[in-house]
């Protein structure tokens, strides 16, 4: 008998732990979690930031490039210990000597030296400017559509949670009623008004609404984990929507794809900086102009310097023949940009026929939740006359097994057409959201 009753303790234990770990959550809680935490917008946001870094890079097409140096050198090379001398301001009369000159004793040159470049006209270096800015842009753009779609997978994942508690709540009432129906057949049996086939038949029935209910409770905990990753939170315990399952209102559908979407503007971006990135190919055939200078401190002790000079200038330079290496990479530009251009034309297309699918599956679903509704208030009215019957011995135990049956199915079948219904219109969203 105490083996029995321990037996039972730890079968009905997994329901109790189930009830005493629910963990309530609103659908305003989800999504806002989701925005400040799911891991594809954080890295989404990091590609933002790189892309940036690399727009940020292309300033150098208008600022100069500064640097210093200090370098130490000694040389009794004649040629060089001269030029150390006179670059320090220190030669005199007895160093034109031509003994002094042929062979020089050792000579120390500290040289402190600034330089910088300042790009004047670099045409190609402008138009990778733009493309770097289109593609920054572009990058954005992605991150937003990233954070629709990750927010439309929340409102999918929060709605799978509901329908799965949902279906619990209901096994849990048609087992309910499926043992108060085994007790009143047992009675019935010992009566003498049925037979053991039709005890049997209510058993059965028993065991196949425990089976269910136990695949939806294993459905709200994947639905759980899922919003949970979804959240990038560890939950300790079982998602339990605060939130109830209803139908949602309808809104005005665009008929036509909208242009501003992020997703359809980020390729349009792309496509652009293709297309500069082909100018800027083509700019490469340009001269260059770019001014140049230095200012240089000497002496022959570290860190000090007597002697100064400086030097300005200018340079344009033109690479008049490559082996033809700028043309081949012009005309992979090129085709990148024509591909680029094609692959946003067939995106465009492909979005309209997804947007027509979608109107069209969500009018179904309303059909489909339309008819649902009226097949479950049928289901409820049959199984309360032949409940009534069967408590007065006027019906089959069949029948009234075949009535509960089908109104569990039918209560089923009207929160997954809800869902149904609440997808395709959330899908919706997601296809008609301009930026």
């Amino acid at each position: 008998m105490n083996t029995y009753k321990t037996l039972l303790l730890l079968l009905l234990l997994p329901s109790f732990v189930l009830a005493q770990q629910n963990v309530p959550i609103s659908k305003a809680e989800a999504l806002d979690n989701v925005k400040r935490q799911n891991y594809s917008l954080k890295i989404g946001e990091q590609k933002v930031l790189a892309a940036q870094g690399d727009y940020r890079q292309t300033n150098a097409v208008f600022f100069p490039n500064i640097t210093a140096s200090h370098t130490g050198m000694v040389t009794n090379n004649p040629l060089n210990a001269f030029g150390f001398k006179l670059n320090q301001a220190i030669v005199t009369q007895a160093d034109f000597d031509p003994n002094v000159l042929n062979d020089p004793s050792q000579v120390k040159m500290f040289a402190t030296k600034f330089e910088f470049h300042q790009p004047i006209f670099n045409l190609d270096g402008i138009h990778q400017r733009k493309a770097a800015k289109a593609k920054w842009n572009a990058t954005k753009l992605q991150l937003e559509r990233t954070e629709d779609y990750i927010i439309f997978e929340t409102e999918s994942a929060y709605m799978q949670l509901q329908v799965a508690h949902k279906s619990v709540a209901v096994l849990e009432s048609a087992l309910e009623v499926a043992k108060e129906n085994l007790r009143m057949a047992e009675n019935s049996q010992a009566q003498g008004y049925i037979q053991h086939s039709d005890v049997l038949a209510v058993q059965v029935r028993v065991t196949e609404v425990e089976n269910q209910l136990q695949y939806a409770k294993s459905n709200v905990r994947n639905a759980s984990e899922y919003l949970a990753v979804l959240m990038n939170e560890d939950v300790d315990g079982i998602l339990h929507p605060a939130d109830d399952l209803v139908v949602l209102s309808e809104w005005d559908i665009a008929a036509e794809l909208p242009e501003a979407r992020a997703d359809i503007q980020a390729m349009e971006m792309a496509t652009e900086a293709y297309r500069q990135n082909h100018k800027a190919d083509k700019m490469t055939m340009l001269p260059r102009l770019n001014a140049f200078g230095s200012y240089e401190l000497y002496d022959d002790e570290i860190f000090k310097g007597d002697a100064s000079g400086y030097l300005i200038g200018a340079a344009l330079t033109w690479d008049l023949f490559d082996g033809f290496k700028r043309y081949g990479k012009s005309e992979k530009s090129k085709a990148d940009f024509e591909k680029a251009n094609l692959e946003l034309d067939k995106y465009k297309s492909e979005s309209q026929l997804e947007l027509n699918k979608a109107k069209r599956m969500f009018e179904d679903a309303k059909n489909n939740l339309r008819l649902t509704e009226l097949a479950l208030e049928q289901s409820e009215e049959a199984l309360r006359i032949r409940s009534n019957r069967f408590k007065e011995g006027l019906e089959k135990t069949s029948d009234l097994l075949m009535a509960e049956t089908q109104l569990q199915q039918k209560q089923l079948e009207y929160y997954q057409m809800v869902f149904q219904h609440n997808y395709a219109l959330a899908y919706l969203q997601l296809l008609t959201k301009t930026n």
